[in-house]
């Protein structure tokens, strides 16, 4: 087994083979983890939300079930175990530099987009789209008139999450910087990641 540390507000790319698994960790509890996924040899081709929400007719997969590409290749990733509360989301956007500025933020602050670019440049891919995230542990809750929520992510110290690879991918994974509303409980704090194998 391989153990990936991610502190907070970092991110971090890895490489993983068909067929293995990997564990999303949040040590510590209220933190979100940003997760995108490329395929290894063609960072064109990605995991895509939006695609996965039609394909399986969901918000998101039940366990077993699979995300696929934006070219609608079935599968990329299979959704194997949530040991965690089971609030995650695949509506939101990274934050970005223009996120936190429209929050009120002034000046420089790290972001799950500046987190992905720095990671994937780290292992060659320095020209990438930055796709929807699946962004494990978060809580966004959708009220009847439509309005969608921010409240912080409501895992405990331990709680993860276990994906499958069903082709050779890069998986990056960002420790969620956000700071200004409640989706990591107000003090960002670190994820791991588990590699099998």
């Amino acid at each position: 087994m391989t153990a990936i540390h991610i502190p907070a507000r970092e991110g971090r790319a890895f490489r993983i083979r068909a067929g293995q698994e990997f564990r999303v960790i949040d040590p510590e509890g209220e933190q979100v983890a940003d997760l995108f996924c490329f395929v290894d040899g063609d960072v064109s081709e990605y995991l895509s939300a939006e695609h996965t929400r039609v394909a399986l007719g969901r918000l998101w997969p039940r366990i077993g079930e699979s995300f696929v590409t934006n070219r609608r290749r079935l599968p990329v990733l299979t959704w194997i175990a949530d040991d965690s509360p089971g609030v995650h989301d695949m509506l939101c956007a990274a934050c970005s530099q223009e996120r936190y500025a429209l929050l009120g933020h002034v000046g420089h602050h790290a972001s799950c987009e500046e987190n992905l670019r720095l990671a994937m440049a780290a292992l060659g891919h320095s020209q990438i789209d930055v796709p929807q995230p699946v962004n494990i542990f978060e809580a966004n809750p959708i009220e009847a008139d439509g309005t969608l929520g921010i409240e912080p992510a409501p895992t405990m110290p331990g709680d993860s999450v276990t994906l499958r690879a069903e082709m050779d991918v890069i998986v990056a994974v960002t420790a969620c910087p956000q700071d200004i509303t409640p989706l990591c409980g107000g003090t960002p704090t670190a994820i791991d990641v588990e590699l099998s194998g």
